[in-house]
C-alpha cells in the first residue's frame, strides 16, 4: 500500500492495476501490479524507457485502450473514489475531457485534420458544460489566448496544418484544459518538438496547472523536463514500479540500479564528468514470458542469484520513498555507487 499524506487531497488512486492484451501470439503482459495515488494540484511524473507500459497505464485511467485485444486483469483504478475500472463506456464519456483530459504524444495525429481550430475546442465545452454555440466559441478564442497563441481569434478559424508544431501542442492543451479538467494527463508532451519550444510548454503547464488547480500526471523519458515540474516521480520498468518518491528523494537519494543507470545516461551541467555518458546495456524482458525474478536483473551489474529467482520485495525507505530491490535486504551486500550514496544528482 502506498503512503497517502493527506486523503482529503487525494484525487487518483490505482492500486495494483495489471493490463494485458491477447495477440495471436499470446499473451502481452504491459502492466503488472501498478500502484500510485495522485493528489489535487500536483505533478506526479511516470518516467521509463520506451515499452515499459506508461502510456498503456495512463490510457488505461482513462479506458482509451482497446478492448479486446486489451483487458483489465486486476487492479482498481478510483477517481474521487469512484472507481473507473467498472465504468461503462457511457459512463466514461461523462468523464473524459471533463474531470479528465490527456495531451497526446503526437498532436498532428490527434487532432481532426478536416476541423478547425476552434470548433474542436469548442466541442468539449458544447457537450460537458452545455454551452450555447457563441458562448463556446468565445471561450474557445479565450482558451487559444490562454495558451499564448497570437491572434486567437484568427487562429480559432484555422485548420491544424495551418499551425507549427509547438502552435498544434498548445492548441491540444487548449482543448484538454477548456472544461477546466481536475487531472491533465500528458503523454510525451513535448517529445517532437525542440528544446526552446519544449520549455515554453512545460513552463506553460506549470502556469496553467496553478491556476486551474490542476493535476498533472507527465509521462516522459527525459529526466530534464522532470527535474524542473514533478513533484513526486515513478520510476517504471517492464510494466511494474521498480522506485517512487519525491524529485528530491530520486534526484539525490536513488535506490535502485535502473534509477542510477537512467540518471548516469543523461548528461549533467552541475557535475564534472570524465568521458562518455555510461548506457544501460542489454534490451527489456519480453513481456510475452516475464521473468521471474527482478526484471532488471540480466542488464543489472549488481545482480545476485536471488535475484533471478524472486520477485524483489518492496522496501519503504521513507514515507514518500520506496523501492523493489534485493539491495536492500539487511543480507545484500553494500554497493559502492555514488548515487547510493547520495551524492548529488
Amino acid at each position: 500500500m502506498e503512503n497517502i499524506e493527506n486523503k482529503e487531497r487525494l484525487l487518483l488512486d490505482v492500486k495494483d492495476l495489471y493490463v494485458s492484451f491477447d495477440t495471436y501470439a499470446g499473451e502481452v503482459q504491459a502492466v503488472r501490479g501498478v500502484t500510485f495515488h495522485v493528489n489535487r494540484g500536483e505533478t506526479l511524473a511516470i518516467v521509463g524507457e520506451s515499452g515499459c507500459g506508461k502510456s498503456v497505464t495512463a490510457q488505461t485511467v482513462m479506458q482509451l485502450i482497446p478492448m479486446p485485444p486489451g483487458r483489465i486483469k486486476g487492479g482498481n483504478i478510483f477517481f474521487e473514489g469512484k472507481d473507473l475500472s467498472k465504468y461503462s463506456d457511457k459512463q466514461m464519456e461523462k468523464v473524459r475531457g471533463k474531470d479528465i483530459s490527456m495531451i497526446f504524444q503526437d498532436p498532428m495525429t490527434s487532432l481532426n485534420p478536416t476541423m478547425k481550430i476552434g470548433k474542436q475546442i469548442m466541442e468539449g465545452l458544447m457537450k460537458h458544460q452545455k454551452l450555447p454555440k457563441d458562448e463556446a466559441k468565445k471561450r474557445a478564442i479565450e482558451m487559444l489566448k490562454l495558451v499564448g497563441l497570437p491572434n486567437p481569434g484568427k487562429r480559432a478559424d484555422q485548420y491544424p496544418h495551418e499551425f507549427s508544431g509547438g502552435m498544434r501542442q498548445r492548441a491540444m492543451i487548449a482543448i484538454a484544459l477548456a472544461c477546466n479538467p481536475k487531472l491533465l494527463i500528458a503523454d510525451e508532451p513535448t517529445t517532437a518538438l525542440d528544446v526552446t519550444i519544449q520549455a515554453q510548454i512545460m513552463e506553460l503547464m506549470k502556469d496553467l496547472q496553478v491556476k486551474l488547480d490542476t493535476a498533472i500526471i507527465l509521462i516522459t523519458h527525459d529526466l530534464g523536463v522532470v527535474a524542473k515540474v514533478a513533484d513526486r516521480i515513478a520510476v517504471m520498468y517492464a510494466g511494474v514500479i521498480i522506485e517512487s518518491g519525491t524529485s528530491e528523494e530520486i534526484f539525490h537519494h536513488p535506490q535502485h540500479p535502473y534509477t542510477w543507470g537512467l540518471l548516469k545516461s543523461v548528461p549533467r551541467l552541475d557535475m564534472e564528468t570524465k568521458g562518455r555518458l555510461v548506457p544501460i546495456y542489454g534490451t527489456p524482458p519480453d513481456l510475452f514470458a516475464p521473468p521471474k525474478g527482478c526484471p532488471f536483473a540480466p542488464r543489472c551489474d549488481y545482480a545476485m542469484k536471488v535475484c533471478k529467482t524472486y520477485g524483489p520485495v518492496r522496501t519503504n525507505l521513507t514515507e514518500s520513498h520506496y523501492t523493489h530491490c534485493w539491495l536492500q535486504h539487511e543480507w545484500a551486500p553494500k554497493v559502492d555507487d555514488k548515487f547510493a550514496k547520495g551524492g548529488a544528482v
